[in-house]
């Protein structure tokens, strides 16, 4: 008889991402034997921060610089073969050879030059109603996967592969000039820039992805799938339009890696002690004054890709919940306590105000611009950016901790209280 095993861990955003997946995986990173990619694309920006430097990763596994480590980019993800060659390349400058422990699914979508032009027009096309994206071409790599015209990786050995792919980018060059008559034209500069990093890409371990993930299970190897984005960008389950393509909650993971449902044990979610969103759509607890200011500027909220200012405002209960329910959390991580330490109030969204005067803790549907956030204070904790151990954090900082482990029904495992792996208290033993 087979035996199942449940050694596929997920590790997940619970808002509209950035909430610091990549130091987790990182601090994680040990107690796997495999970290696994199985959505997005260079959007996502996964900043890891150790030995006093700064490390943001795009489209490559957060345990690449762990040696024994095996990093996997499975068939979900969307790959830009000149943002990943830089990347390998940067990680090379560091001391560490991307090569041994890197290993890409022949399945994974490539992100043509074009992508990027259709992304922008389909953006100046909208106007006002703009979704707020990259520009990295995300969304119509997708498109072209779900359309049927879309390149992957293992087409790139293809004997017609150059001749197939200048047809293909033609053909998208002119229908981002029809969408949007002002858009650039692509360079030639551009396209061969892109055939260079295919080149390079040719010599990077190209695997059968389902077959690969699978053989490790069968081998008892404990695995890591490490999201991109956030729950409340999930393609179906986040606050459409304004989302990202992919689907980013915990099911994902199953067609990203082509994985059975059966082999997954813990769902890790991670999560702010407040909340951010870059681009467009709804925010219900969206600070515009000081201490929205405040957030930002002691939080860093940048684009770790992109550099945008990200909107800060306090925790939304009833969003962080949802995303628990939908992708079965069984332990969650919070991360920038540190960033409120100066504050003396601290406040939570825990419901959203409904007409006739009945307010409600779910989400309903829509793109829900216009929910007013029923709110609760709690006392600000002082500095806990020097705390290492649990019994160093204050009262205060406990009884909140408290409080959200009551509503959300999941322990809190880890908190986190700075940039730095060591910056990391463990609530309750692994």
């Amino acid at each position: 008889m087979k035996t199942i095993t449940r050694n596929v861990d997920i590790l997940l955003g619970l808002q509209w991402g950035d909430e610091g997946k990549g130091k987790i995986v990182d601090v994680l990173a040990p107690h796997y034997d495999v970290i696994a990619r199985f959505q997005g694309g260079p959007n996502a920006g996964h900043t890891l921060e150790f030995n006093g430097m700064k490390h943001v990763l795009h489209a490559i596994p957060s345990g690449i610089f762990r040696e024994n480590t095996i990093n996997f980019i499975g068939n979900g993800v969307v790959i830009d073969p000149i943002v990943l060659r830089g990347e390998v390349e940067k990680i090379q400058s560091l001391g560490f050879d991307p090569r041994k422990n890197l290993f890409i699914s022949r399945k994974a979508h490539l992100i043509l030059p074009t992508h990027r032009l259709l992304d922008d027009a389909n953006e100046a096309a909208k106007g006002d109603g703009k979704i707020g994206t990259t520009g990295k071409g995300i969304g119509p790599a997708y498109t072209s996967k779900v359309a049927r015209r879309g390149l992957r990786v293992g087409d790139i050995t293809s004997k017609d592969f150059i001749s197939t792919t200048n047809s293909v980018m033609m053909s998208q060059a002119k229908k981002a000039k029809f969408t949007y008559s002002d858009i650039r034209w692509i360079g030639k500069q551009e396209i061969d820039e892109f055939f260079e990093a295919i080149e390079f890409l040719m010599g990077l371990n190209l695997v059968d992805g389902e077959y690969f993930i699978n053989d490790l299970i069968r081998q008892d190897k404990k695995i890591l799938a490490e999201g991109a984005q956030g729950t409340m960008l999930d393609i179906d389950f986040g606050s459409y339009p304004f989302v990202t393509s992919s689907n980013t909650i915990a099911a994902g993971a199953c067609t990203g890696l082509g994985i059975s449902p059966i082999h997954i044990g813990r769902v890790i979610g991670v999560f702010k002690a407040y909340c951010t969103r870059v681009g467009s759509g709804p925010f219900p607890t969206e600070l515009f004054d000081d201490v929205g200011k405040t957030l930002q500027k002691k939080g860093n909220e940048f684009g770790a890709t992109t550099g945008r200012e990200r909107r800060c405002g306090w925790l939304d209960l009833p969003a962080l919940k949802y995303a628990c329910m939908i992708n079965g959390v069984t332990e969650l991580m919070m991360m920038k306590s540190d960033v409120m330490s100066d504050f003396q109030k601290i406040n939570v969204g825990v419901e959203y105000k409904a007409e006739e005067g009945k307010n409600t803790k779910q989400i309903p549907f829509g793109n829900n611009n216009d929910l007013i956030p029923a709110s609760r204070d709690f006392e600000g904790w002082g500095d806990i950016s020097k705390a290492r151990h649990r019994g160093d954090l204050p009262e205060n900082f406990n009884q909140y901790v408290e409080f959200l482990e009551g509503e959300l029904e999941t322990p809190i495992r880890m908190v986190s209280v700075g940039p730095d792996r060591e910056e990391t208290i463990e609530m309750v033993e692994m």
